[in-house]
């Protein structure tokens, strides 16, 4: 028998919690009613059919403080209808991967009626949110009780909501059983072993599951380099033409790393299901406005924006912003060398050992302040694009990321490429980017995980203390953790934590010939990167909603870039080093000539190796081929079936003329 979603029941009195609707104090009752009925009403009616109740009952709210937060849930048929509805990949009995269906729900594996775990927790919230901001205005003019919060047919009710003030935030809630099990498993208990990837996936989705994936894949890709850096390190060696041999074993290496990382991801996503995933169609990001007007494409009233005074804003005020936070970078990078100067002078009158830790000091501030001068523009970076006003976030993401790489590429690295090329220090170059790798990784580690976890436990006892003052004929376990978790801050997604591992990345690759030892550096911070953000992801923030990806995205593109340029710094490195020079004493250009040689076979080799490893396994090609054949078969039986009815339809009607 078909289920129908008119069939489902919204009105369940208990049912598991999987996402709170925070609203602001002040919020009238009747707005609060509205929003109540628009999320349990039938899908037919322009609801969301879901489940619904306040956190706290009428007794609840005059023994406890009166939190507005409200608990949303579905049924198990309304999920597995959602599912379909967002287009979950499953695996099937006959080990394919397949869009799920509701009707054909007993040919995919691990799937029984009886059985609670066939969508993951985080496919199921994701079901919730996707259907909470599908939620659209249908005859509603405004938002009731607020005439300011104007509405039109299509436009997201969620959106318009938070932009309004009206909903503080939505969150998913954690699954303290859940939680306890995966925190077992992956880095309570500090072991060399492998991260348990699909665990992580289960509970917080594609995306995160892709970072921690990469993070570990990373992790042990460099120990090649540490093991080979390690006694280039140990010897001393200061004939650079020495370092020949490892320099070019680091640019192969930081090719095929990353091209075996993308056959490695296939085979992730594709098991997971997001690899062969249909895009869903990209709303207007919540913060778009502009003159109310119909999409061409998809037929609704929504905010219309020209896309010529966008590019004004873009090339008239961003640009310029950017460019002169680049000069204004250099100019501390030069202080910097003032202060490096002030220091050898130092040492050099006096010669005592205390004066030698002198030297590391500007090199420790400078680190620190290129720290604070990355997050106070990565602030004006999301303010100017907020402000530019795209349409769609995917856009809005990719100007962010490139104001964000040009500005932390210049500044992290300004000064190594001004010592190697312009002041051609070698000793100094090699003390700078020592200094500047372990500084950004210690800041790194306490800003991010350490300081947020101490301040967290800090709240969590004060929580503890305040519930246990209360009545003890009152269960407050779920209260409790509601509050706890309204209360941590939001995770803003892997820009942070890729950004991180692409500035490593550079230190490592850039500047090898010079610094071998700085991917033993970065293996060392990278196992207790693992646990800090394992630690980060379950205790210090909400836990975010899934969202399901295929890939690490522009970021690939961003490490292969950064692999080009490593090709030429290297190259220019080792050409510059007296013995190379040595062996061309009275002739520079013939010197020019082979360097340039050299860099352009080397990057010649490294898009052959990009070419000659497959993006994707075979077995992969073969299933995705497979999976494209069948849908377009299934196509044509569609278009043939439609064509046979409609020459029914057209004999029928011939009779019927005859006939009269």
């Amino acid at each position: 028998m078909k289920v129908t979603l008119s069939a489902l029941d919204t009105f369940e009195s208990s049912f598991t919690p999987l996402v709170v609707i925070e609203l602001a104090q002040d919020v009238k009752e009747e707005t609060k009613e509205w929003l109540k009925n628009r999320i349990i009403t039938k899908k037919k009616d322009g609801g969301a059919q879901l489940l619904f109740r306040p956190l706290l009952n009428k007794y609840e709210k005059e023994t406890l403080e009166n939190q507005n937060l409200y608990l949303v849930g579905a049924s198990k048929i309304r999920l597995l209808l959602g599912a379909e509805a967002v287009g979950l990949v499953k695996e099937c009995n006959d080990n394919t991967m397949r869009a799920f269906t509701y009707g054909m729900r007993h040919n995919f594996k691990g799937f029984d009626d009886d059985n609670d775990d066939f969508l993951t927790m985080a496919e199921r919230q994701f079901i919730i949110k996707h259907e909470l901001e599908n939620l659209r205005a249908r005859d509603e003019k405004m938002i009731p009780g607020y005439h300011q919060a104007k509405l039109y047919p299509g436009k997201s009710l969620l959106r318009r909501l938070l932009t309004s003030g009206i909903v503080i935030q939505v969150f998913p809630l954690h699954d303290n059983e859940a939680l306890k099990k995966l925190e077992d498993s992956w880095y309570t208990r500090f072991a060399l072993k492998y991260q348990p990837v699909d665990s992580i996936r289960g509970y917080f989705g594609e995306t995160i599951a892709l970072y921690f994936g990469f993070l570990e894949y990373f992790t042990f890709a460099l120990i090649p380099m540490a093991v080979i850096g390690l006694p280039y390190y140990m010897f001393a060696w200061e004939d650079y033409d020495k370092y020949v041999i490892f320099a070019s074993f680091n640019l192969i290496w930081s090719t095929v790393i990353l091209e075996v990382w993308k056959r490695g991801c296939a085979s992730m996503t594709y098991r997971w299901g997001t690899l062969v995933m249909k895009r869903q169609f990209e709303e207007p990001r919540p913060g778009f406005h502009g003159v109310l007007g119909i999409n061409l494409v998809t037929g609704r009233e929504e905010p219309l924006y020209p896309s010529y005074k966008r590019q004004l804003r873009i090339y008239l005020v961003s640009l310029p912003f950017v460019c002169l936070c680049l000069y204004f970078s250099l100019y501390v990078m030069m202080i910097y060398f003032d202060m490096e100067a002030w220091a050898l002078d130092i040492y050099e009158d006096s010669g005592s050992e205390w004066t030698s830790v002198l030297l590391y000091v500007p090199s420790i501030i400078y680190a620190i302040v290129i720290e604070i001068m990355n997050r106070l523009y990565r602030y004006a970076a999301e303010f100017l694009t907020s402000w530019e006003n795209h349409r769609l976030e995917s856009a809005y993401q990719n100007h962010l990321i490139l104001k964000v790489l040009v500005f932390n590429f210049l500044n992290c690295f300004a000064s190594l490429f001004y010592i190697a090329f312009v002041l051609r220090d070698m000793k100094l170059l090699r003390q700078s980017l020592a200094t500047l790798l372990i500084t950004s990784q210690i800041l790194n580690q306490i800003v991010e995980s350490l300081l947020p976890y101490w301040l967290q436990r800090k709240h969590h006892v004060q929580v503890k203390r305040k519930v246990q003052a209360l009545k003890e004929d009152i269960d407050a376990t779920l209260y409790e953790q509601v509050v706890l978790e309204k209360q941590m801050g939001t995770y803003l997604g892997t820009f942070d934590d890729y950004l991180e591992l692409f500035l490593q990345f550079g230190y490592v690759s850039l500047f090898s010939c010079v610094y071998p030892l700085a991917a033993a550096f970065a293996v060392l911070n990278n196992f207790t990167e693992v646990n800090s953000d394992a630690l980060k992801m379950c205790r210090v923030f909400k836990r975010p909603f899934s969202e399901p990806s295929a890939s690490i995205g522009v970021w690939q593109l961003a490490f292969e870039t950064m692999s080009v340029i490593s090709v030429v710094t290297n190259c220019a490195l080792i050409g510059m080093s007296p013995q190379v020079n040595a062996l061309f004493p009275e002739s520079k250009v013939d010197l020019i000539l082979i360097v340039v040689a050299a860099e352009h076979a080397l990057l010649a080799l490294k898009f052959i190796l990009a070419f000659a490893i497959a993006d994707k396994p075979r077995h992969i090609q073969m299933k995705l081929a497979k999976l494209e054949f069948e849908s377009l078969e299934a196509l044509k039986q569609q278009q043939m079936q439609l064509v046979a009815e409609n020459l029914k339809e057209e004999s029928r009607e011939g009779e019927k003329e005859k006939a009269t």
